[in-house]
């Protein structure tokens, strides 16, 4: 009895038939490669600057703050690094998106965050 198999590996889709022989193996599969239409591959999410507001730095992703490099009263231009955001094992410089005075701190190191919460506030 021959049973036939539509598998996924990696993107790529193969039709397999497999054949029922009891008590013996067969020692060569057969694959049949299928090509399928290519997926389209999502842009790369940027982790910096991520704004949502008027001077508002929130996180883009969740993970650990590793290091504030600023603090209330500091003066940052648009691109500087204001802290560190750790998430999945990789450092992420989280910059600010406008010229100005940092007004508010919401984070200190250690802090853990989620997406969308308030990290450093510049007015």
């Amino acid at each position: 009895m021959i049973k036939k198999y539509n598998i996924t590996v990696n993107g790529n889709t193969y039709d397999v038939e497999v054949e029922e022989l009891g008590s013996e193996v067969s020692s060569r599969p057969q694959v049949a490669p299928q090509q399928s239409a290519p997926k389209a591959v999502a842009p790369k999410p940027q982790a910096a600057p991520v704004s949502s507001g008027a001077g508002s730095i929130n996180a883009p992703m969740p993970g650990t703050i590793n290091d504030v490099r600023v603090k209330a009263g500091d003066s940052v231009k648009k691109g500087d690094v204001l802290l560190i955001l750790e998430a999945m094992k990789m450092e992420n410089e989280i910059m600010a998106s406008c010229d100005g005075t940092v007004s508010k701190v919401s984070v200190s190191k250690g802090t853990s965050v989620s997406v969308g919460d308030a990290l450093i506030t510049i007015g």
